[in-house]
């Protein structure tokens, strides 16, 4: 097996770990809805700055190609979770389980703010983002005043 794709597993197998590792530290379940009460300061953590840091470190670990990575450990992460609730452990007393289209939405902004700390990783972390030149033709690294000339 390619060392990219080992590095890329083990990349996303750690992101998932940490996204686990973060809802069970904070102590929410974005899968369950408990009214108003559920959107706290504990569940905004949860859904913006845990996979940001996700992103963040599936960037370290795997490099170039990590904006596309690190969108899923949260999607893996979130759906293992509402599986769980949905045929194993069941809600609890006083919660109701989201609705898939809600459900759907949180994961998207979950999945978003991991995507920003991929890009934040690669820029910051590895010092790059978009094509590096070794893959640019020698007439784009040119600048345009030098070609037209």
């Amino acid at each position: 097996m390619k060392q990219r794709y080992v590095m890329g597993l083990v990349a996303l197998l750690i992101g998932m770990s940490l996204n686990h590792l973060g809802d069970r530290l904070l102590g929410v379940k974005l899968e369950l809805f408990s009214g108003l009460a559920t959107f706290s300061f504990a569940w905004a953590l949860d859904v913006f700055f845990v996979p940001f840091l996700v992103g963040l470190v599936v960037a370290w670990i795997f490099g170039m190609g990590a904006k596309w990575l690190c969108y899923f450990p949260p999607l893996i992460v979130r759906c293992l979770s509402y599986a769980e609730i949905l045929y194993l452990s069941g809600t609890p007393h006083g919660s109701n389980l989201n609705p898939l289209g809600w459900w759907g939405f949180f994961v998207i902004l979950a999945m978003e703010s991991a995507g920003i700390g991929g890009i934040v990783g690669e820029v910051m972390i590895k010092n790059v983002y978009g094509r590096s030149n070794k893959i640019m033709p020698a007439d784009r690294e040119q600048s345009v005043a030098t070609r037209e000339s």
